[in-house]
């Protein structure tokens, strides 16, 4: 039986390659086990320590969650001062860092969210101008048209769906759509369909899907600008940890029903 493998952050205990000495933290894909042999070290990076910074937050905020937002944003969205960002699934991992970038870009920003407790993390400690939870909107193109009269700039998607399809609809003309996730589509046996794909080309939208690995030589610029705007208070990260392995599966499957409240890691060990 082969271990379930995903991002994780470690400590090096032995090593015969020469980049990695015992001692070392590291982060890259390793097993949900309590120790991993790892063979395949070309994607593993060390961890320069930083007091300042949690090392729980390598594997978010400075790991492949911040990176997609880092990268989503500024090289997929090609943000303007001014425009207007919406942001789906806004309190997860990607979202929350998203919303907070384009308010320092100097973005009107507006999130949506699956719960109250959510939503208010985001106007109250995410920084968000506005946000609404989607669960109690009837009708989500009318909603949109309330959070943005004057249409949408730039829609970064981490759920797909019916959103995708209400927000096409009321894209301003020249707006980006960074399609990140299609979280509400993964657990459906028949995926919805988009009906306003029309408006990509009489609003000369343009919609594009992407992965933070098609951005790698960005990573060291990522590391540095992220972790300078957190030690200086800027921006924020919210994580939910769940402690023990034991632990993971429940976390994992919550991840699904939206039961985490921001980054979910599961804490395997102290020391």
């Amino acid at each position: 039986m082969k271990v379930l493998e995903g991002f994780g952050v470690s400590k090096v205990l032995a090593s015969d390659n020469p980049h990695f000495r015992p001692g070392d933290l590291i982060s890259g894909f390793t097993g949900w086990e309590e120790c991993s042999l790892i063979l395949k070290t070309e994607q593993l990076r060390k961890i320069q320590m930083d007091e300042k910074i949690p090392l729980s937050y390598h594997l978010g905020l400075l790991g492949m969650p911040g990176f997609t937002a880092y990268t989503g944003f500024y090289e997929v969205c090609s943000p303007k001062r001014g425009e207007s960002v919406f942001v789906s699934a806004a309190s997860g991992a990607v979202g929350q860092l998203v919303g907070q970038l384009a308010k320092l870009h100097g973005c009107f920003v507006v999130g949506s969210a699956g719960t109250e407790q959510k939503v208010d993390l985001l106007k109250n400690k995410l920084g968000f101008d506005d946000a609404f939870n989607y669960k109690e909107e009837t009708d989500m193109a009318e909603a949109l048209k309330r959070y943005f009269p004057e249409g949408i700039d730039i829609y970064f998607d981490n759920v797909g769906g019916a959103t995708l399809d209400a927000v096409l609809m009321n894209m301003r003309i020249g707006g980006r759509i960074a399609v990140c996730g299609m979280i509400s589509q993964q657990s459906l046996s028949n995926p919805e369909g988009i009906h306003n794909l029309f408006s990509l080309i009489s609003k000369r939208v343009r919609m594009q899907g992407f992965l933070q690995s098609d951005y790698l030589h960005l990573f060291p610029q990522f590391l540095d600008c992220i972790g300078e705007l957190y030690k200086k208070g800027k921006i924020t990260y919210i994580e939910d940890m769940s402690e023990g392995l034991e632990s993971a599966p429940a976390a994992f499957v919550g991840l699904f029903f939206g039961q985490n409240v921001g980054k979910q890691v599961v804490c395997v060990s102290r020391e």
